[in-house]
């Protein structure tokens, strides 16, 4: 996935603004995200709320594949898709799509439980419908204002872009840390640490959203013609919104929910 964007040229010689071609091809990327979005959500209400799938979705072994697929397929992509197809980007994508909708309905099921819960950290949360709706509207009109200033901004933003990049890594790599010293002893469970990794995927993710829409912006006149290439840029580019969606709703919703 890297490859690929890493690949996009940065040629700024036509007007983007006034490109038919190039709206086409950005509305092809939030019609994509825009169904992945509403299929996750129809997934996460079906398991957050039916009993006879909640219990099929939240019990082992469907829980523990609902849990790490997506960052396995995530990483994994990396190693196995050097030369991306159209079908197996496409593939990759709705799959993680499902699977991350399922995961979300741990919220729904909360909501429908009326339970308030408390973290390992000792954040003390409760849902409702209400909250996640709320969540959700915020966390759109976030990410369609960032993706706005992203296609509109005649600033060059590779370079936050990529610092936003390590840093996600690096915050990805503190977090499974965190996961796994309390685990066996060493350390005890934090509400600030829990903020703080929560609050930074979040705002990497925003700072990300400008980020690839320029990307994608660029590339399309680098792939312009190359129906291959502008197939697999659309897949990869829905699932890079779509991952910092998720990462930003997961951390509005948070807000909300707190009880602190």
């Amino acid at each position: 996935m890297n490859d690929f964007n890493t690949s996009i040229a940065r040629g700024r010689s036509m007007d983007a603004s006034v490109d038919a071609g190039l709206r086409t091809f950005m509305l092809g990327v939030y019609s994509k995200l825009t169904i992945g979005i509403a299929i996750a959500g129809i997934l996460a209400f079906v398991a957050g709320t039916v009993p006879a799938v909640r219990d099929i979705v939240f019990a082992p072994p469907i829980y523990y594949i609902v849990m790490f697929a997506p960052p396995v397929l995530i990483i994994g992509s990396m190693f196995f898709m050097k030369n991306p197809s159209p079908t197996g980007s496409a593939i990759l994508y709705w799959a993680i799509v499902a699977t991350i909708g399922l995961g979300l309905g741990v919220y729904f099921a909360l909501a429908q439980a009326n339970m308030s819960i408390t973290t390992a950290g000792g954040i003390s949360q409760s849902f409702t419908n209400m909250t996640i709706a709320k969540a959700f509207f915020i966390t759109a009109s976030a990410f369609a204002a960032l993706s706005l200033w992203g296609y509109t901004t005649k600033r060059d933003l590779s370079a936050i872009g990529s610092f936003a990049i390590m840093a996600i890594w690096a915050l990805f790599a503190v977090a499974i840390i965190y996961m796994i010293l309390p685990a066996i002893g060493l350390i005890e469970h934090s509400g600030p640490m829990e903020w703080i990794i929560s609050g930074g995927f979040a705002m990497l993710s925003a700072v990300l959203v400008a980020w690839q829409t320029q990307q994608l912006k660029e590339g399309y006149y680098s792939f312009a013609g190359d129906q291959r290439g502008m197939a697999v840029m659309t897949n990869w580019g829905a699932l890079n919104f779509f991952i910092m969606f998720v990462n930003m709703f997961r951390f509005v919703l948070m807000l909300l929910a707190s009880r602190d």
